[in-house]
């Protein structure tokens, strides 16, 4: 842990503080006139718990990457909902926000209520540049289908755009990780042609993979790659079972708050929960140690007691 100096400076650590901090959300699985999931879980109250955490973590994130998954049946009331729900939080912030195509997301309504763009069948993809940090939104979806893919144009679009290096580096965002469950069966619903992806990010500037689609926050590397699976805001998968016993429930929603540093990228998992939260660390603790000198705060900080 590092503490923060009188002038803000990090003392401790060999790392330089992020150039960027971006957020990411996935699967909200919105419905029309406010339906619970299933008729169970209430989807709206959830993302907006949601929403004030993410009001609470950062006052400015890069952006805001929701990977997926934004509506349960596509339905173009749920989206107008959902951006109606994040959008006035995102303009608060001051920050943008990326929409990704997922398994669950009709493309024609996506494109009309999130993006105004014609509603067709054509993939979601974009790219941004986060001050020198780029962002490339992949769609992965396939129509009618819940599985994922990329077909041979949005890859040889994918090649065309990394063939030039950004200064900070890219971050790929997709629905469907490329990486294996240990859920049974849940490969029947995983990223296809993930060969054809490696050979394209491989040796690339592309420094992490941020997806969904599982429920569950997972970690792994992809062509070398770290790949970040941000939870559900949802409902999420209960995996403290045996794999084959694994479920829904509606409890650990969560989304992830991603720093970007020059020389790495941590992915913290941030629980939307009411949990009553120790005063351990206050302001006026931080104060206190911002008055010390660097080994008055390892004194204090780091020795144990008694020894």
């Amino acid at each position: 842990m590092s503490v923060p100096s009188a002038a803000g400076e990090h003392v401790f650590g060999r790392h330089q503080p992020a150039s960027h901090v971006l957020v990411h959300v996935s699967d909200p699985h919105f419905l029309a006139a406010g339906a619970k999931l299933g008729g169970r879980y209430d989807v709206q109250a959830s993302f907006a718990r949601t929403l004030e955490a993410i009001r609470a973590v950062h006052p400015h994130p890069a952006a805001i990457v929701v990977t997926g998954d934004l509506a349960d049946l596509g339905e173009p009331d749920a989206y107008r909902r959902l951006r109606e729900a994040l959008e006035p939080v995102a303009e608060e912030l001051r920050t943008r926000v990326v929409w990704v195509a997922g398994n669950h997301d009709e493309r024609p309504a996506l494109r009309a209520e999130l993006l105004g763009l014609a509603p067709t069948e054509d993939p979601v993809t974009g790219v941004w540049d986060l001050h020198g940090l780029r962002l490339i939104a992949l769609d992965t979806s396939v129509p009618g289908w819940h599985h994922g893919d990329l077909d041979d144009a949005q890859l040889e679009w994918l090649a065309g755009v990394l063939a030039e290096p950004a200064p900070h580096g890219t971050l790929l965002a997709m629905h469907h990780p490329p990486l294996p469950s240990h859920l049974p069966l849940f490969d029947i619903l995983e990223l296809r042609h993930q060969d054809e992806l490696a050979e394209i990010v491989r040796g690339s500037d592309v420094r992490g993979i941020l997806a969904g689609h599982l429920h569950y926050s997972a970690h792994g590397t992809f062509a070398g790659i770290p790949v970040s699976v941000a939870s559900a805001t949802c409902y999420t998968m209960n995996v403290a079972r045996p794999a084959a016993e694994v479920n829904g429930m509606d409890a650990a929603q969560a989304f992830q708050l991603v720093h970007v540093h020059p020389d790495t990228i941590t992915h913290t998992v941030v629980p939307v929960t009411g949990a009553e939260t120790g005063d351990y660390f206050s302001e006026a603790w931080l104060r206190r140690m911002a008055a010390l000198t660097p080994e008055e705060r390892l004194e204090a900080f780091s020795r144990k007691p008694g020894r």
